[in-house]
């Protein structure tokens, strides 16, 4: 039985980028949701409901954010670690220790065409969504606008991968690449 190694920085990086993804997905479920302006309002306005205190709704906004900002701070920090993840991973094909996922190479498979062609996509989308963040947090101010606009779409591209990425794995797991979830813990994989 031949045993196939998987490079240890590729496994911390996959790890690392999957983690640093699902922390940013909870930050912004939390803000669409929770910890939305308009409901955390609410609850501060029911409470000074129960005082002699009033606030304007403007008031109660801004209170608002302030409560959440801590967890959205979250958010830009997991978007600075993302951009080192991804820094290094776009430069290690470079020193030969991982392989870029070329999706024109021949004589593929449908289903690694595919494979392949979902990383490609994924990693343009996650290229955009970081330079957008970046533009927004440092830019000049009149591209924010517009910048906030392309990166929020951003949940999108990484919900649909995630779900794809689940998908893809249980089905390899079942069918032709039993071991795919120990490879990608371990390193290793029996062959046949």
């Amino acid at each position: 039985m031949k045993k196939t190694k998987y490079p240890k920085i590729y496994r911390i990086i996959h790890w690392a980028i999957a983690i640093s993804f699902l922390l940013l997905l909870l930050t912004i479920f939390l803000r669409l949701t929770w910890l939305n302006k308009f409901n955390v309002a609410a609850i501060i306005q029911d409470y000074l409901n129960t005082t002699d205190q009033m606030l304007s709704q403007e008031q109660l906004i801004v209170l608002a954010k302030k409560i959440r900002q801590p967890m959205w701070d979250w958010h830009f920090y997991i978007g600075y670690v993302l951009v080192g993840l991804f820094s290094i991973r776009f430069t290690l094909p470079a020193l030969g220790h991982m392989k870029f996922q070329n999706p024109l190479t021949k004589d593929l498979s449908l289903k690694e065409k595919f494979k392949k062609w979902t990383y490609l996509i994924f990693y343009v989308c996650v290229i955009i969504s970081l330079s957008t963040g970046l533009i927004i947090e440092w830019g000049p101010k009149e591209l924010k606008k517009p910048m906030e606009e392309i990166h929020i779409l951003g949940i999108y591209y990484l919900v649909a991968f995630v779900v794809i990425h689940l998908a893809g794995i249980l089905i390899a797991e079942f069918t032709d690449q039993k071991g795919i979830v120990s490879r990608i813990v371990s390193g290793t994989k029996d062959n046949d």
